[in-house]
């Protein structure tokens, strides 16, 4: 998502960069250059022409200010509509005084509302929530069962009965007061298309439940569809926040770009994935800086701190300086890295990395040849690398489907990332030509985990990579 954008954005942004003195002629420019950058996103025209006004405005008033960098001014002022359009500020979630907070569901049939009400509930989970599912949507065959299956992946209870979609959502209130449950998230039936009959069904229920959140539900593949969709549901129900599911997806992002604008309402939530982790708020200052390729280093952390124990990361970091990481601690790091998402992802939060690698199709499945060449050396061999002679090398490379190629850019790679470390580790200590520091680095969550970016493959395109890191796709 918003790969296209991105790369037309970013090239706009580096020419702006260091500018001494911005012409009004040169604003022109750079605005006809960001207005066909966003319609080829697919964002609706009417928010083009907004947007483009207001940064306009402002690129106007930084050339004449005759300020130090007025460049610079104009790419804060791209980035700040990019924030506003997107929503402004990341939505604030409010509990009911009195339990459960009721939340509804709504959307089309398509649009992965089922698996983002289960998404959901364990996101509240998370929150130390204690949430009920209900399955109101009774017209589309086995969604009830869907739901069913997908909470006890989360082990969240759902509740529905074969009666009408109204009653169950009115029962299934009562059952999460029975229970105690403090959240309460009602998944309702879509239609292929927007229909009378389906907006009175989802007006009855939200009367029948009087939902603290309604939340739209909307497919981020679909671009100016979804805009349409957001109006005529934003009509009948008073949308409170909209829920964009597959924003991993190829499409260009125009209605993420669209949708706040023309409803007035934000962007709640971001599916990221088929997994039910794979689902976090939405914020929109970072989600503009991923835009403006300006990395996203806050959400890259809070996804380290949820996958690294601190004692894990402050025992890996003091190994890497000590020069005595092994290939089982890089094995055991490479596990913690793969429970943040997929790598493609996390390269695309990187602040300053390649354009190459950040759109590089990297996925779990790219690891499998580095782990297998691993877990095929004895423990001996994963701990003093260097013993590693030819015929260990063919027996290594035979048992883990790969080549001896493969084993030698491995163990290569990897004592040149030792002595590295070692180096930077001895530069740390007292006498040996640097400050005294502390151990590790401070304890901070993800301290050890490897730097992406320097991985063997993951840097300068043509570099020699690993076995499943081609340097570039």
């Amino acid at each position: 998502m918003f790969e296209s954008l991105s790369d037309r954005l970013d090239g706009i942004v580096k020419r702006l960069r260091g500018k001494g003195r911005l012409t009004e002629a040169d604003v022109d420019v750079v605005m006809k250059e960001i207005r066909t950058a966003l319609l080829d996103a697919d964002v609706n025209v009417t928010v083009v022409r907004s947007v483009c006004n207001r940064i306009r405005e402002k690129a106007i008033g930084a050339a004449r200010s005759q300020s130090l960098d007025p460049g610079q001014q104009v790419v804060k002022a791209v980035h700040d509509e990019l924030t506003r359009i997107l929503g402004g500020e990341t939505l604030k979630i409010s509990y009911a005084s009195k339990p459960p907070t009721v939340v509804l569901m709504a959307g089309l049939q398509g649009s992965g509302k089922t698996t983002n009400s289960a998404k959901l509930a364990a996101w509240f989970k998370a929150q130390g929530r204690q949430p009920l599912l209900v399955g109101a949507d009774l017209q589309r065959p086995a969604a009830v069962e869907q739901l069913r299956t997908l909470g006890r992946q989360i082990d969240v209870p759902v509740y529905s009965e074969p009666s009408d979609p109204v009653s169950t959502a009115s029962r299934g209130l009562e059952e999460a007061k029975r229970l105690g449950r403090d959240v309460l998230i009602v998944d309702t039936a879509g239609r292929l298309s927007i229909d009378a009959e389906m907006m009175e069904q989802v007006r009855q229920i939200s009367v029948a439940v009087e939902p603290d959140y309604t939340f739209l539900v909307i497919d981020a593949m679909t671009g100016q569809d979804a805009v349409q969709t957001a109006e005529a549901f934003h009509a009948t129900l008073q949308i409170d926040g909209v829920i964009l599911s597959k924003l991993d997806g190829d499409a260009r992002g125009g209605a993420a770009l669209s949708v706040k604008e023309v409803i007035g309402r934000p962007i709640a939530f971001a599916s990221t994935g088929e997994k039910l982790d794979a689902f976090e708020q939405f914020h929109p200052d970072r989600m503009s800086g991923r835009i403006l390729g300006m990395g996203d280093m806050l959400t890259l952390i809070e996804q380290a701190e949820k996958a690294f124990e601190k004692e894990q990361a402050e025992e890996a970091a003091a190994k890497l300086m000590e020069g005595e990481f092994t290939l089982d601690d890089f094995l055991e790091q490479m596990q913690q890295i793969k429970k943040m998402g997929s790598l493609g992802s996390l390269l695309g939060m990187m602040p300053g990395m390649p354009k190459e690698l950040k759109g590089a199709k990297i996925d779990d499945d790219d690891l499998k040849p580095i782990e297998a060449i691993i877990r095929s050396m004895t423990p001996e061999e994963r701990r003093s690398p260097n013993i590693i002679n030819g015929s260990r090398r063919t027996r290594i490379a035979d048992g883990s489907g790969t080549t001896v190629g493969d084993v030698n850019r491995l163990v290569k790679q990897f004592g040149d990332m030792q002595k590295m470390m070692k180096k930077m580790g001895l530069a740390g200590r007292p006498g040996k030509g640097g400050k005294k520091g502390k151990k590790g680095r401070g304890g901070r969550p993800g301290a050890g985990m490897p730097d992406l970016a320097a991985l063997p493959g993951l840097g300068a395109p043509g570099a020699p990579g690993l076995p499943g890191f081609p340097p570039s796709r």
